[in-house]
This record gives structure tokens, sequence and C-alpha cells, in this order.
């Protein structure tokens, strides 16, 4: 679950997996980085990518190199698979007496959810994510069943507000809020409409009704992450600078982070 009181930096994986595990293998090990495996992504791979940017991530983390089955191959799941990780870890620190400093992987999967909340919780389930996200124009009830069954499967639920003036309407109408409600300025918007603005102002609409977090989507400048961050939203996410592993994808990660305080 994430961390009310902690920002984050989400870094959206949307190319291919082979450019997914160069990113991976280069981003800062840093517990306010977000994974996501982007719509793009798990249109082409399906559950599968997402496993594996799970499993790429977790053996960032835990300094594992192969030691850990694909999650699409244990019968453990990635709770069972964090768990063995961190005791062959452990174990391992003993005998060479080094301190290492572990957190969680966290990886969103975004499915864009518009029907069948329950069945789209269980495969983000499958894949190994710990958020699953579902978009706000989707029926009130495909919405309750989503957020309903992400809490039975220990998943934070994630709103996309996407092309909506008022979001506090769709919040309104539902049984129990979500975890995170997502303010988007999409990229055909973006490309099409330049002068289309991201919603900053509905942060603190939300946030004086509901004790939610709130992601930023559409801003890949470093400007508009310090905009975000400024009018309070806890999630900074961004695509466009890790679309494609460059020299420069660890440092930019870094200059990102920076803005994460």
């Amino acid at each position: 679950m994430l961390d009310k009181k902690q920002k984050y930096f989400q870094i959206a994986l949307n190319s291919t997996l082979n450019e997914a595990h160069s990113i991976i293998s280069q981003i800062p090990l840093d517990k306010r980085i977000i994974v996501e495996a982007g719509t793009p992504l798990i249109k082409a791979y399906g559950i599968r990518g997402v496993r594996a940017i799970r499993n790429w991530w977790e053996q960032r983390i835990f300094g594992t190199s192969g030691g850990l089955p694909p999650p699409a191959f244990s019968s453990m799941g990635p709770v069972g698979l964090l768990a063995r990780s961190l005791e062959k870890r452990t174990k391992q620190n003993r005998r060479e007496k080094v301190t290492e400093t572990f957190f969680t992987p966290y990886i969103v999967a975004d499915l864009k959810c518009m029907d069948r909340g329950l069945r789209e919780v269980e495969i983000a389930r499958e894949g190994g994510a710990n958020a699953a996200v579902v978009l706000g124009h989707a029926p009130i009830e495909t919405l309750d069943a989503f957020i309903e069954n992400c809490g039975k499967a220990g998943l934070d639920s994630m709103i996309d507000m996407m092309n909506f003036e008022f979001p506090l309407n769709v919040l309104r109408q539902l049984k129990e809020p979500p975890q995170v409600v997502i303010l988007h300025r999409g990229v055909d918007e973006e490309a099409f409409n330049p002068e289309k603005e991201i919603p900053f102002h509905e942060i603190q609409r939300i946030k004086s009704n509901y004790d939610i977090m709130i992601a930023i989507a559409g801003g890949d400048t470093f400007e508009e992450a310090r905009r975000a961050l400024f009018n309070d939203a806890d999630i900074v996410v961004v695509w466009k600078s890790f679309y494609k592993s460059s020299t420069e994808t660890a440092e930019l990660a870094k200059e990102f982070l920076k803005e994460i305080r």
C-alpha cells in the first residue's frame, strides 16, 4: 500500500519489454519510485508483461540476477516471492556482514478497465501488480466492483479521470472512494490541443472532500512536476522521458526525484 505521507515518482513503461528491461536496469533504487506497466505495453504483451516488469524490478531491489523464477511460473505469488527473496538476501547479508536497505517494489497495472471490474482486478493480481487502474467513464457499477475487489485482493484502486471536467461528480456516486484519483491530460489531447491544461485546480477540490491520494499524469517536464507537487499532488507520472532507454535514463530519473520531497 502507498504511504499518504510520502510523495512518489511514477515511471510509466509504454514501449517494448526490451526497453522496459533496459530502463529498469538503470533507474535508481529508491522507495519513492513506482513502476507502471502502461496500457500499450499491457495490450502488446498481456499479463506476462506485468509479471516481467515486477520480476525485473524485484531483481534490482534485492540484488538477484536470475535467482528468482519469473512470477509467471511461480505458484507462490508476488508476496511469497518477496518473502523468499528477503530471506535469501538476509542470510547472505549475515554471511557477508553487509547491511542493506530494502523497500517493497510497487507495480501499477494501467488496465484502463471499462467493464468486468472483478475479472480485471484478478488479472492485475495474477500479474503481480500492487495497484490497478479503472477509467472514470466506466459505469458506476463497474467502478464499485473494481474498488471493492481491489480491496479484497490487497490492491490499491486507481481511477483515471481523463476527459472529466468535474471528477467529484463521479466520486460522489461511489459506494467507497478509491485509494488514488488520477488527473490526466491525454497524449492526444496534448498533441492536438496544445492549450489544454492539466487540471491542477482539481487537486484541492478533491482533497477537501476525500482523504485520498492524487496522481498527475500528462505532464512530462520538470516544471510540470514542480507545479503538480506545489499544488499538493502525491504522485507525478512521467512517460515520455522513459519511452526508450538512453545514456541519460538514470540521470533523468535522479533529476525528477530531486523534485519529489
